[in-house]
């Protein structure tokens, strides 16, 4: 495995989902100064990660086609044009468009350096793809913690700073993408999904009709966690919006480390197993904590956290495997669907939470993880000799 190029591209991933994060770290700012209701504050998660679910897709099959090894200092040239104008937009529709942009730049990031990741893993698919990961759930769970630090003293404007982080980025980048034009090799052509798998197209079309429904329930809970939290806690517990936002970096923490464990795991035990404990194996403390005093819903947070966020990377490459020749494309549709999922998610439960209050939210969201069953669907990825 060309670790160094592995961790470059983790620690980029760290970075541009740090600055991506801070968009629904700054709500409680935002929902004061433009003075936005849940459902407008959805909308915005919605436009970021709506832009991001649909372009993902199509420019991880063109990149399948013709890759472009500079394009990820692109794609971080354009979140860092959004990140400036999220700093200074004065209207809500300048919020839109910055969130829009931040969503064009992690389309074009995403599935592009997943791919980096794989072909610098050396064959250990799992463990890079987890390493690849965890620099993003660790840049989420820094960006509340950041936010909490620097843009809730210093207010809308101090966002600007972390135009550093993304110019650091486009750096680093410049250089994983001259490590790429020099190891991209021509790819074999692909003679059709499940290719060695023993597998119909039927079976792979369905194995990614389950891939997409589990990722829809991942999504769909973790963006009660993502936008909400914070304003359940303060709702709940009466927390300071700084105190909240540590909580929510205690789950986020607790996310990074399972998307770390997740892909090296999958190797080890299959990834059909690790989706299996990941998504329903949460089922039991998320319908425990809209019920949970302060002390136990920090220690859920963090058991569901690690749990749950171990499933993303299985998920990716057990799809890669069942699409081989397909990894750009196979990337941009889930790195896309999660996306997409978080902003409808978001969007419809800040819709909900309007009318039937935060924490009713969190008690409907209890019972997502009761999709994992879905798993049973899942072909066994066995080659033949």
């Amino acid at each position: 495995m060309a670790t160094s190029i592995v961790l470059a591209v983790s620690f980029c991933h760290l970075l541009n989902d740090m600055v991506q994060s801070l968009i629904s770290a700054v709500y409680p700012i935002l929902k004061t100064a433009f003075e936005l209701d849940f459902k407008h504050l959805g909308y915005i998660t919605l436009t970021y990660q709506l832009t991001a679910s649909l372009l993902q897709p199509a420019i991880g099959a063109a990149t399948d086609r013709h890759p472009r090894p500079y394009s990820l200092v692109f794609g971080m040239g354009i979140t860092l044009m959004g990140l400036l104008l999220l700093s200074s937009a004065p209207t809500y529709a300048l919020l839109l468009t910055a969130a829009a942009l931040v969503g064009l730049g992690s389309a074009i990031f995403h599935p592009e350096s997943s791919r980096v990741a794989r072909l610098a893993s050396g064959g250990r698919h799992g463990m890079a793809q987890s390493v690849f990961q965890v620099g993003g759930t660790a840049g989420s769970a820094l960006g509340p913690l950041l936010a909490a630090f620097i843009v809730v003293p210093g207010g809308q404007r101090s966002i600007a700073w972390f135009s550093a982080a993304a110019l650091l980025a486009m750096f680093v980048l410049g250089k994983v993408g001259s490590w790429y034009k020099e190891h991209l090799r021509a790819k074999a052509a692909w003679k059709g999904a499940g290719e060695g798998l023993g597998l119909s197209r039927g079976r792979v079309l369905g194995g990614l009709v389950v891939l997409g429904v589990l990722v829809f329930s991942k999504y769909f809970y973790l963006a009660s966690i993502s936008s909400y939290y914070t304003f359940f806690l303060m709702e709940k517990f009466k927390l300071s919006v700084r105190d909240s936002q540590l909580l929510l970096f205690l789950f986020l923490g607790a996310s990074a480390v399972g998307t770390l464990l997740g892909g090296p795991v999958g190797d080890l035990i299959g990834r059909k197993r690790v989706i299996w404990i990941s998504i329903l194996g949460v089922l039991p403390f998320t319908m425990m904590l809209p019920y949970a005093n302060l002390f136990w819903t920090g220690v859920l947070s963090v058991v569901i956290g690690g749990v749950i966020a171990s499933a993303f990377s299985a998920i990716v490459v057990y799809a890669q495997e069942l699409v081989p020749g397909r990894v750009g494309m196979i990337s941009g549709v889930f790195f896309g669907l999660a996306f997409g999922m978080g902003g409808i998610g978001a969007a419809l439960l800040g819709s909900l939470a309007d009318a039937r209050g935060i924490e009713f939210v969190y008690r409907v969201c209890a019972y997502l993880p009761a999709i994992g069953l879905m798993t049973a669907f899942l072909p066994d990825l066995k080659r033949r000799g």
